[in-house]
């Protein structure tokens, strides 16, 4: 949630921040508006309020000195209906101004790179080299049910389209990956594990910006206000909501690994066949607390744990950072590396590592204070993907096959699986 104060002081960089988002900016002007009839209620509504502290002095002094206080006490009545009115339309205004507020997406950081599209996005740097191979390479959709390691159609028959069934050396491989993430993450980076539900509420969904503005996405449980989580970035991120922290204890890490759940109502036809783009999928996510001066480098530090898992793995990959039309709405600046699949002949985003201000710490209301006694402050929050698990499984399949239709094991991965080093076809 953007601050009130912007709107007021600099509502030109507001709006030159939502255009460069791709966004209507006439929503600006909205908030303004409102804003001035808030404030100018809350000045009617002190004078009111003054009004009936003086007059209900008045009626006390008569009443003492025996005199009639009828005109006051009618008075006195017509001040306490229009305050109890202005209370709520009070209420009403600032329950349009949050609705408004919760609506509208961060403001790109002036070092986002410019864009109007996703063409616009900017190439960092490659890791890896491309493999090559002396045969026409498969996409995973063909290559794990030939493993027997996938299979599609038992899942659609489980649960409908765009699920997926692990089954032997997949679901081992599955599961090492997670236990591999996280254990870079926490051995190696000085993350903590947390393991959170898979259920959070609409507060907490609404913290980190889920709800309202992606709701259509999101799978709510029916007959309560309960959700599958998207991200373990809901629970990571909203395990301080409502707190005031020490800085002494900032920056804080957190790592976690949880199922994730998507309707992805805005994505039909984009990547649906195999891994890339399901409704239920593995995530291992990684979580910060810092200081707001500190986010820039947390940023980086944080993609730097991402990009060490595909490096441990062997997984070739490019970083690209986002454009400002392209970056998600709670973000400032965003990196996502992109990892090389040989079946389907591009880069396909594996991790996306964002700094998103003190955007949703406001929504969540965590702050911090630099000394004891010393002014709440907002903290800076950053999150990002260590890694989808499941694209990372395709990635391996891809980049690992072998001529005789078999996929080696990363050695990073075999301790994890039993010291297995290759699947062979079933």
């Amino acid at each position: 949630m953007l601050d009130i104060r912007l709107f007021r002081d600099q509502p030109d960089a507001v709006r030159e921040g939502l255009r460069s988002r791709g966004r209507d900016s006439s929503v600006v002007d909205e908030v303004i508006r409102l804003d001035a009839q808030r404030r100018e209620l809350l000045a009617s509504l002190e004078q009111l309020k003054s009004e009936s502290n003086r007059v209900s002095k008045e009626i006390s002094a008569l009443k003492k000195a025996g005199k009639s206080g009828d005109d006051q006490v009618e008075r006195m009545r017509q001040v306490r209906d229009e305050i109890k009115a202005g209370d709520s339309r009070l209420a009403s205004l600032s329950a349009e101004i949050e609705a408004a507020l919760l609506r509208i997406p961060n403001l790109p950081d002036p070092a986002c790179p410019r864009g109007e599209s996703e063409a616009d996005n900017v190439e960092v740097r490659r890791w890896g080299e491309i493999p090559r191979f002396d045969f026409e390479p498969k996409a995973h959709w063909d290559l794990g049910p030939e493993l027997g390691v996938l299979d599609f159609d038992v899942a659609s028959k489980l649960a409908g389209a765009r699920f997926a069934l692990f089954r032997g050396a997949g679901a081992a491989m599955e599961r090492a990956l997670i236990s591999y993430m996280i254990h870079l993450h926490v051995a190696h980076h000085g993350y903590t594990e947390i393991s959170p539900p898979f259920l959070a509420t609409r507060q907490a969904m609404q913290c980190t910006g889920q709800v309202p503005a992606m709701e259509e996405d999101m799978f709510r449980v029916a007959n309560s206000d309960l959700f599958l989580i998207p991200t373990a970035e809901v629970p990571l991120c909203g395990y301080h909501a409502n707190e005031i922290l020490d800085g002494g204890q900032l920056p804080i890490r957190y790592t976690g690994y949880t199922p994730c759940f998507r309707a992805e109502a805005g994505a039909a036809g984009r990547d649906t066949k195999g891994l890339i783009r399901r409704h239920q999928f593995d995530k291992v996510e990684m979580a910060v607390y810092c200081k707001p001066e500190d986010s820039p480098a947390e940023l980086q530090r944080l993609l730097a744990a991402a990009e060490d898992v595909l490096q441990g793995l062997g997984l070739p990959y490019r970083v690209m950072e986002l454009c400002t039309a392209d970056i998600g709405p709670n973000a400032v600046r965003t990196y996502d590396p992109e990892v090389w699949m040989p079946g389907m002949g591009r880069y396909v985003e594996i991790s996306s590592c964002s700094d998103c201000g003190d955007y949703q710490a406001r929504r969540g209301q965590v702050r911090f204070r630099r000394e004891p006694g010393g002014r709440p402050e907002f903290v800076h929050l950053l999150n990002g993907s260590g890694l989808a698990v499941g694209r990372t499984f395709a990635a391996i399949l891809e980049n690992y096959q072998q001529a005789d239709g078999s996929v080696v094991v990363p050695e990073a991965l075999r301790p994890f699986m039993g010291g297995l080093d290759r699947i062979t076809p079933a």
